[in-house]
């Protein structure tokens, strides 16, 4: 993906502006929002891996932020990561698919003396938040719906979901909550890259798709669905496979969390009402012939993040004020 910027509305004079970096395997995704989370201008850049790829991929995104805010970045700045976050030293590991799989790496202070040099002199130095990627989607999610009470599944290469409930983002105790891609349910399965068998991540994800459907020119899960309404029997299988695996996700949340709202993320949510509409119609499929699973109605919550909406983006920037 070339780089690119967008300017969305002035960003020059926006009060308590704020900057949002989504640090993904292929791309960084940068925003600068408003105090109301309102985005106010984006930008992107191929993500090269290594250390010193992705300082300098982020460096050439929060330069173009700094440019659409009038030459100075604003002085808070949040960062989604994948892999193990120490929010406290602003640390991140195990980012294999960034190539930052060694010892922890000091990624918010790095990029906070980056953000430093694109400061107005006098104007002090950048507060860098860093936080677990899909935890700042979640938060996004948060921001975007209004919802107090939900669950974020993000449906990308693997299979997560994230947690606002009560108004607070649920991290859990070792930073493990909602890792339902990895909750075995068939012991015959295929073994997991965690090293389990038959994980729900191998029916419910990108990566599942991506492998029973691959396709050269469209998305994988864009095909698959065109091809199922054409009528290929191949096709509707593989995506009948694939939306149960959601809807068995989506159950497995409100029969333990019981969320008020569900969000649908990630790439293959991209395919908009179309997976909503399956999903929901498999839900209350599997509710017919349960009175239980009925009164709990789980179709009528299903929700989409808004088409192209940054969310990952959006959430990194705004999630200092989910403590």
């Amino acid at each position: 993906m070339s780089a690119a910027t967008e300017l969305v509305r002035d960003a020059r004079d926006a009060a308590g502006a704020r900057v949002g970096l989504d640090i993904g395997a292929t791309k960084i995704l940068g925003v600068v929002v408003a105090a109301d989370g309102t985005v106010l201008a984006q930008a992107r850049e191929t993500t090269v891996a290594g250390p010193d790829g992705v300082l300098a991929s982020a460096g050439a995104v929060l330069e173009r932020l700094a440019a659409a805010a009038g030459g100075s970045l604003p002085a808070v700045i949040g960062v989604g990561v994948p892999g193990i976050v120490d929010r406290a030293a602003g640390a991140v590991k195990h980012a294999v698919n960034l190539g930052l799989d060694g010892d922890w790496f000091p990624l918010a202070a790095r990029i906070g003396a980056r953000a430093g040099d694109l400061r107005q002199p006098g104007a002090g130095a950048a507060r860098v938040t860093l936080e677990n990627d899909l935890n700042a989607a979640t938060w996004g999610a948060h921001v975007l719906s209004g919802a107090d009470d939900l669950a974020y599944v993000s449906l990308g290469t693997g299979l997560a979901a994230g947690f606002v409930l009560d108004g607070v983002l649920r991290r859990g105790a070792h930073g493990a909550a909602g890792e339902i891609g990895h909750v075995p349910v068939d012991p015959a399965g295929e073994l997991c890259s965690c090293g389990q068998k038959g994980c729900l991540e191998l029916v419910a994800s990108g990566s599942a798709v991506t492998a029973a459907w691959p396709s050269p020119d469209l998305p994988a899960a864009e095909a698959l669905f065109a091809a199922a309404s054409a009528g290929d029997p191949a096709a509707v299988a593989a995506r009948d496979r694939f939306v149960h695996g959601v809807a068995d996700a989506v159950r497995m949340l409100g029969l333990t969390v019981d969320p008020a709202v569900i969000i649908l993320g990630g790439g293959v949510a991209n395919l908009g009402a179309p997976l909503r509409d399956a999903v929901a119609a498999t839900l209350r499929t599997q509710a017919a012939t349960s009175p239980f699973l009925a009164s709990l109605d789980l179709a009528s919550r299903l929700r989409l993040v808004p088409q192209g909406m940054p969310v990952g983006a959006l959430g990194a920037a705004m999630i200092g004020d989910a403590g």
